[in-house]
């Protein structure tokens, strides 16, 4: 009678000894509707009152970060985001330009000066006259990037909290990538079995960055910051995070903004803040190839000794698989890879912020990547 299949009889045994047999897990990719139907529905209305008259500044996509590191942990950055996946496109006295291999020149600029600093993300905007609206919307200069590879003109200015925010226009992107595309792993599952007479193998190293995906700050005042990024430029909230007072009424505390190209789809988030006790700039994440490439740079830095923050995991809000880490400076990045893809159909989710918000399956969230 060994490994006989329980009866009905032998199951009900079995859940009134409180011993249920658990069910599997599963994973589906389903339409975004059907994915939110039980989420509380957000209408434009929230982030584009009926009254505003103001002509939005018009992004294309994030760009590139911009931090300042101390002369004194330079060397110690470069070995990290080498690590990381990074490359020295350029070098100077005052600064270095790190890429990775997609069209973009530049994903992470480093300023080198005394003491570190988030200098802002950077955003590219569709044409000199966004520019320059974004200009005198922080009485800022535009300035001639001289040095940078493919050049441009850039302004910066401050948002409410006081985090600076980059403009940019007019850079010339890579003719084409710096690498071929990797090809996709076929994989063999318990059912289709695509990879017949041929083997995986791998090579060690760094997973190599593509571009920049998102970043995001942490803030005090929400609707202050949520107004001033939804009003002044096309970002729009692929989902909303609230908490409750001790009356029940619902505040909200986290945001996460796409790019608006209308029908074009974009990534969930190239931007996100939450309210926290300290601002700061919470991480900057760089899109890598596959859950491989992922797992080989996780284990890449950890035999270098890094120091990891959380991951490997799968968040749940825009599905990205992720892994965060420090870098030497204390600055927190991170690979991701199978984000979702919005467009102006996709609705907006309003739910509660908390622990099972942020994952899907991971480790328990460590209380430093919260801070």
């Amino acid at each position: 009678m060994d490994n006989q299949i329980p009866t009905s009889s032998t199951q009900a045994a079995l859940t009134n000894d409180q011993n249920v047999i658990p069910t599997a897990n599963s994973g589906r990719t389903i339409p975004a509707p059907i994915a939110m139907k039980d989420v509380e529905h957000v209408p434009s209305t929230r982030w584009a009152p009926s009254f505003a008259s103001v002509t939005k500044i018009k992004i294309i996509k994030l760009s590139h970060m911009r931090y300042r590191h101390p002369s004194s942990g330079v060397d110690a950055l470069i070995t990290f985001l080498l690590d990381f996946g990074m490359e020295i496109v350029k070098r100077t006295e005052n600064a270095i330009w790190f890429g990775g291999y997609g069209i973009d020149q530049y994903v992470y600029y480093a300023e080198i000066g005394d003491e570190k600093e988030f200098l802002g993300g950077t955003w590219e905007v569709e044409s000199w006259d966004d520019l320059e609206r974004a200009s005198k919307l922080g009485s800022s200069p535009i300035v001639e990037l001289k040095d940078a590879p493919g050049g441009g003109h850039m302004t910066t200015v401050h948002d409410p909290e006081g985090f600076p925010v980059n403009f940019i226009c007019g850079a010339s992107p890579r003719a084409q990538p710096t690498k071929q595309p990797a090809e996709a792993l076929q994989v063999n599952d318990e059912f289709s079995k695509p990879r017949k007479g041929a083997f995986q193998r791998f090579e060690p190293g760094p997973a190599a960055v593509h571009k920049l995906g998102h970043f995001g700050l942490t803030i005090h005042d929400f609707e202050l910051q949520f107004r001033w990024y939804t009003s002044n430029f096309n970002l729009v909230p692929s989902d909303i995070l609230y908490a409750q007072d001790e009356a029940g009424n619902k505040f909200d505390v986290a945001a996460f903004l796409h790019v608006d190209r209308g029908k074009a789809y974009v990534d969930h988030h190239s931007f996100f803040f939450s309210v926290a006790a300290a601002q700061h700039v919470h991480h900057s994440s760089y899109e890598v190839h596959d859950y491989d490439s992922q797992n080989m740079g996780h284990y890449w830095l950890k035999q270098k000794g890094y120091k990891p923050v959380w991951g490997l995991g799968r968040h749940r809000l825009g599905s990205q698989i992720f892994d965060y880490w420090w870098d030497p400076n204390g600055f927190m990045v991170e690979h991701y890879i199978d984000g979702d893809l919005v467009n102006e159909d996709t609705p907006t989710g309003r739910q509660p912020a908390g622990d099972e918000s942020l994952a899907v399956w991971s480790e328990p969230v460590p209380s430093t990547f919260l801070d």
